[in-house]
């Protein structure tokens, strides 16, 4: 992947997971805050990013399937992410 690309690539997924985020705030039953919004789409964000992390292990993946990833990743959120990671890693400990 160029340069131009994988920078092109990685705004596309911060976009995604903002979008993300915010909708997860308008469909809550919370009350929406500033503070609120930003948070998700911050973190929205973030979880999306982590979809790039497919291009390290198969540099080859298209784009369309990391983007897939990205929008399963930034709808799981982020607790469903953690709550896997620390599964993996107690598993990994035994």
């Amino acid at each position: 992947m160029q340069n131009g690309e994988a920078s092109s690539l990685f705004t596309k997924l911060i976009l995604i997971g903002a979008v993300i985020g915010i909708g997860q705030v308008l469909v809550s039953n919370e009350r929406i805050t500033l503070r609120l919004a930003l948070g998700r789409i911050i973190l929205g964000s973030a979880v999306a990013l982590v979809a790039g992390v497919a291009l390290l292990q198969f540099e080859n993946v298209p784009e369309l399937a990391v983007i897939g990833i990205a929008c399963a990743l930034g709808i799981a959120g982020h607790t469903a992410i953690e709550a896997a990671v620390k599964s993996r890693i107690s598993k990994n400990k035994e």
